[in-house]
């Protein structure tokens, strides 16, 4: 079943608060007025969509809980889903849609949204369009999401080499002693990203790369560097922009320790 994510309410939301983070890091107060605005505006309590949202996150929030009360919260979230009205839900989806085009621009419909497939999962389930075979496979995958044991951050640290969070950051630092400060703040991000999801490690990127790309176009827009270094660095500053605009590969390690190379070379500090 084909997937529209811009009726997707969950995911409307998830790449507005994509945005707005982005408005705060890149310090574009107006972006993120603008921003604010359309959310309070569409999901603010007693709105329709803010109804549906609610609905969404029971399901998103909920873990670590036993199968029988998987199974009966799904129920309980069905039944209060089929009872919104389609028609409003659809309308308040077309009002946000336009506010996003014409106030942010289509572009905002590319931010990476991490649990993407959730989202759509759980839009099949109140899709009363599904067929009674995609919503029993979407249910249970949802079920087995919310009924899946946690496992906590020392136990899932434990499949890095079999070294604890702790004894691995300090051989980890002894090792690379030779790295500059910012690398190594980047690849302890890195490794202990394993234990909570990426999150850390997201809000690092977000902060690292917009300074990255904040020196670079001091070269970029400095007429006195030299040309070839004007233009290896426009390469750079595309490479920073287009990152932040989807999903952070292990392929792209080895370019930021690299960027942040340069920009030391380029004269400019961590603390710049």
């Amino acid at each position: 079943m084909k997937h529209n994510k811009k009726r997707n309410t969950a995911f409307i939301y998830e790449t507005l608060v994509k945005e707005f983070t982005k408005a705060v890091v890149d310090k574009n107060p107006r972006r993120k007025k603008i921003v604010l605005t359309i959310i309070k505006e569409h999901f603010s309590k007693g709105t329709p969509l803010r109804g549906e949202l609610d609905l969404y996150n029971t399901l998103l929030d909920t873990k670590n809980v036993k199968t029988t009360l998987a199974e009966r919260l799904l129920r309980e979230t069905k039944s209060a889903r089929a009872i919104l009205n389609e028609e409003i839900i659809f309308g308040a989806q077309s009002q946000i849609i336009a506010a996003i085009n014409k106030n942010l621009g289509q572009e905002t419909w590319s931010n990476f949204v991490s649990n993407f497939k959730t989202l759509a999962s759980i839009n099949a389930i109140f899709n009363p369009a599904a067929s009674v075979k995609q919503k029993v496979l979407f249910e249970q995958a949802i079920i087995d999401r919310m009924s899946q044991k946690i496992e906590s951050a020392s136990e899932s640290l434990k499949s890095i080499d079999n070294l604890t969070y702790h004894s691995f950051i300090k051989k980890f630092n002894e090792k690379y002693t030779s790295l500059l400060q910012e690398q190594k703040d980047f690849l302890n991000s890195y490794v202990t990203s394993f234990a909570d999801d990426g999150f850390e490690l997201r809000v690092y990127l977000n902060e690292e790369i917009s300074r990255l790309k904040s020196l670079i176009s001091k070269t970029v827009d400095d007429s006195a560097v030299d040309a070839l270094i004007r233009e290896r660095s426009q390469d750079v500053f595309k490479y920073l922009d287009h990152i932040r605009r989807r999903e952070f590969a292990a392929s792209d390690i080895t370019k930021i320790l690299k960027t942040q190379e340069l920009v030391r070379e380029l004269g400019f500090n961590a603390h710049d």
